[in-house]
């Protein structure tokens, strides 16, 4: 990996973190998402504006229908994302969600694919496994009176499905089929804000009382997801994904330190430790 690359890839993982921190102290759900959509859409109309002037893009329609695709991804992985931290601390969520994408990746790679990994990914494999049972509290998870524990693990690994399904899907619109990254998200984020329009309007009322109350984690969101994930898609479209991937899993570590140090959510330190090797797990799947 090049200097920019990693660059490029660890400046997106500090952002990742913070916004959805921004994300999980907002703690709202549809009007929530819908007004960081039209944030990010009144952003982003200049700036295409200009670089269309500027570079006179043309893209097919099969570019199109994939920007359409990876928006519809993007959508439901955030009302997912919202409603995991409406109901679980971040130090579960964040990890929990990062870390069973490249998980699920691997294992869709086998059972459609009939990809054969080494022995070091499928380590890496059974290290994202075990450390997922340490990090939602074991045995416990079963017990009764956690309930809600199981529904916010649920929700977290739901998000983690959406994040494989739309990195598989960005990575060949990027790569594949040459879309320039800017274009690419900022195609995703109209297509986001299409979907929920018919429910935002009709949810209007929630949507301006999220402006009052919640609009500084809205700006949050809606200035540092775009900005992280271009710098992803940037990073992609000159260097492969078996660098890119295990790099910005340093997020993984760097959201459990913020339940556990900044936020002084319960168990921490444990949750800091399954998240570290979360990481390890998810390198060692990229490695191998």
């Amino acid at each position: 990996m090049t200097p920019l690359a990693l660059i490029l890839v660890l400046t997106a993982a500090v952002l990742h973190a913070t916004w959805n921190l921004c994300a999980k102290r907002a703690g709202g759900g549809l009007p929530f998402v819908y007004l960081v959509s039209l944030i990010i859409c009144t952003i982003y109309l200049p700036v295409v504006a200009i670089y269309w002037w500027w570079k006179e893009p043309v893209i097919p329609w099969v570019a199109v229908g994939w920007i359409i695709g990876s928006g519809v991804l993007k959508t439901l992985y955030s009302l997912f994302l919202q409603r995991s931290y409406r109901t679980g601390d971040f130090s579960l969520i964040y990890p929990l969600a990062r870390g069973t994408g490249p998980l699920l990746s691997t294992l869709a790679a086998i059972l459609v694919l009939g990809e054969r990994p080494s022995t070091l990914a499928l380590l890496g494999a059974a290290l994202i496994v075990v450390s997922i049972f340490f990090l939602t509290g074991g045995a416990r998870l079963l017990q009764q009176d956690r309930a809600h524990l199981r529904r916010a693990v649920g929700y977290g690994v739901t998000s983690g499905v959406f994040i494989a399904a739309y990195t598989l899907w960005d990575r060949q619109g990027v790569a594949g089929l040459l879309i320039a990254p800017l274009l690419y998200d900022a195609g995703t984020a109209f297509t986001q804000l299409l979907l929920l329009s018919p429910f935002g309007i009709r949810r209007r009322a929630e949507v301006q009382a999220c402006w009052r109350t919640q609009r500084r984690y809205a700006f949050g969101v809606a200035l540092l997801s775009p900005l992280a994930y271009v710098l992803i898609l940037t990073a992609l479209a000159f260097t492969p994904i078996s660098y890119v991937a295990p790099a910005r899993e340093i997020s993984i570590v760097i959201g459990a330190f913020i339940g556990a140090k900044m936020l002084n959510e319960s168990d921490g330190t444990r949750r800091l430790w399954a998240a570290g090797a979360i990481a390890i797990g998810v390198i060692a799947l990229a490695i191998g």
